[in-house]
């Protein structure tokens, strides 16, 4: 039997909507709705953001990224230590927006388990996933890019990747599974989740809505 609370990972990109103080908004909201209905919602934001938003809420906050350099030399670049610091407690790599090569992505995986980070690796392809699988992360957020941002989700259009990536990913690797692209209903959700899902990495279904908590709320199974 699968959770009926699956893990909600939202992504918060950098829309106006969704950085700055709007992201403490935001957030907010996402802590409201996890706090009232028991669900495991947590919040990748951007890098300057994590503190403010650490800051104003309970819920665990994820950086978009970090790289996989040590602390020296590395002008513009974002450590594993720096989002630590901040207050985050995992951090997002390789999405389909800020894709990694897989020796950096390995990197990556590593100095963040160094630091105590949850990893959310995703992977476009399930023979991308399976190499990723292998790096042992702690999820695995499997994307078809054509569905990414679109209004047909993974779990209506393509419900086979979710069951081999089952399968695959958490029955042979023993890693957590997250479905993303086109999540924009509760059957989407549930779907995903009968199928195996661990649970669902979303966006611009949240990040965009008129209002926010209301198209969560309804997200929510």
């Amino acid at each position: 039997m699968h959770n009926s609370k699956p893990v909600i990972i939202i992504n918060f990109k950098t829309y106006i909507n969704s950085t700055g103080q709007n992201a403490i908004r935001l957030a907010k909201i996402c802590e409201k709705v996890a706090f009232e209905t028991g669900t495991d919602i947590r919040v990748a934001v951007a890098a300057p953001d994590i503190y403010p938003v650490f800051q104003g809420v309970s819920i665990p906050v994820y950086a978009e990224h970090i790289d996989s350099y040590t602390p020296g030399r590395h002008t513009g670049s974002i450590l594993p230590e720096m989002v630590k610091a901040a207050g985050a407690t995992g951090t997002l790599l390789n999405h389909s927006e800020h894709r990694m090569q897989l020796k950096e992505l390995e990197e990556s995986i590593k100095r963040a388990s160094k630091v105590s980070l949850a990893t959310v690796v995703c992977a476009d392809t399930l023979a991308k996933a399976e190499k990723i699988a292998r790096m042992k992360p702690d999820f695995i957020a499997v994307e078809p890019p054509e569905l990414i941002g679109g209004e047909v989700s993974v779990s209506k259009a393509k419900p086979e990747i979710i069951t081999r990536s089952v399968e695959i990913i958490k029955h042979k690797h023993g890693v957590k599974l997250l479905v993303g692209a086109g999540v924009h209903t509760r059957e989407d959700v549930v779907k995903a989740v009968e199928l195996g899902a661990d649970g669902v990495l979303i966006a611009s279904g949240i990040d965009l809505a008129e209002n926010p908590e209301k198209v969560l709320r309804e997200l929510l199974p």
